[in-house]
């Protein structure tokens, strides 16, 4: 399981071989604590104002437990990774030559396209409950679609040729999108478009930060396969700018805002959960614990049907990643 610690004055630390947790419940200095075996843990996810001593690092090192620490914002700032590789490099080396290449380029192609046909799907699923604004929603889900044919039909010996003419559909299609999640929502949190950080309203403070446990997600899976999170290919090599994390993410952002948004819809949001910063609003610690326990759950425990089998969309994205890492060096 992956725990997330994202109570201020929290404790991190090793007992007798176990991982101790303790959380401070009071200004009083009263503190709960848990155990947790090392073996139920697949990282954990820490918020800024917590302690954890070498002990529980090097715990965590020694199981492949990797430790995530992230903004108030759920935004990731790094994270503690064993050493090693655990892959060959050889996957490192074809991932290079792809991102200058044709290769590449089918793959971004891939990934964007699979991003507007789940935008697509989604604001149809939308539509089938919201008869007054259905045919508003379909005529959206169908623009997007034009935007997905026309990315597929574009051709160039590399990303760098088309990339601004795939940013500018992408973009497009982006609009439309969340303009159809901006009249699904329930009136009193109807939003203007995205808006990231600080968020402008409690939708994008949500699914901002559900975006953000989605990339430590993404960037595990990656790593897992052998790839490495800094060598993109639609994304810019900026200084420090995980690039393919920011390029394989895309066809799973749907797992973000299908659960904000389904959040929404069943008034499992107070707007207690926000608090107000200068130029917009960030989730506080009354929200973080319910969108992680609906989010978390929305990925690890609920399955779908994928590749002929149950799956929880964790697992996919882990088996999506393995899938890219073989066909770089031809294992298919």
């Amino acid at each position: 399981m992956q725990i997330f610690i994202n109570t201020y004055g929290s404790y991190l630390h090793v007992k007798d071989d176990m991982f101790e947790i303790r959380v401070r419940e009071s200004k009083e200095e009263k503190f709960k604590t848990n155990h947790i075996a090392a073996h139920k843990v697949t990282s954990f996810v820490v918020s800024k104002g917590s302690a954890i001593t070498t002990d529980a690092i090097a715990l965590a090192l020694k199981h492949n437990i990797d430790i995530v620490v992230v903004a108030h914002d759920g935004h990731p700032m790094g994270r503690f990774w064993h050493s090693k590789l655990g892959s060959t490099t050889k996957i490192r080396k074809r991932q290079l030559e792809s991102s200058l290449n044709e290769e590449g380029l089918q793959w971004v192609k891939e990934w964007i396209c699979k991003k507007l046909e789940n935008q697509s799907d989604y604001i149809l699923d939308l539509a089938k409950h919201r008869e007054k604004i259905r045919t508003l929603l379909q005529e959206k889900s169908e623009k997007i679609l034009e935007y997905r044919e026309r990315i597929t039909g574009l051709e160039g010996k590399n990303i760098q040729e088309v990339a601004d003419m795939i940013r500018a559909m992408e973009g497009n299609a982006g609009r439309l999108y969340f303009e159809s999640l901006s009249l699904s929502v329930p009136s009193e949190f109807k939003f203007e478009g995205r808006s990231f950080r600080p968020a402008k309203d409690a939708f994008n403070a949500m699914l901002n930060y559900s975006y953000g446990i989605l990339y430590s997600r993404v960037e595990r899976v990656l790593m897992l396969a052998g790839l490495d999170p800094y060598v993109g290919f639609l994304h810019r090599d900026d200084y420090n700018m995980k690039s393919l994390v920011f390029d394989f993410i895309e066809p799973y952002r749907i797992y973000a805002e299908r659960c904000v948004l389904g959040m929404f819809s069943t008034k499992k949001v107070n707007k207690s959960y926000f608090s107000e910063l200068p130029g917009g609003i960030s989730l506080n610690q009354e929200g973080k614990p319910v969108l992680v326990e609906n989010f978390v759950k929305y990925i690890d425990q609920e399955n779908i049907r994928y590749m002929g089998r149950n799956q929880t969309r964790a697992n996919a994205m882990q088996m999506d990643a393995h899938k890219f890492a073989n066909s770089l060096i031809g294992k298919v």
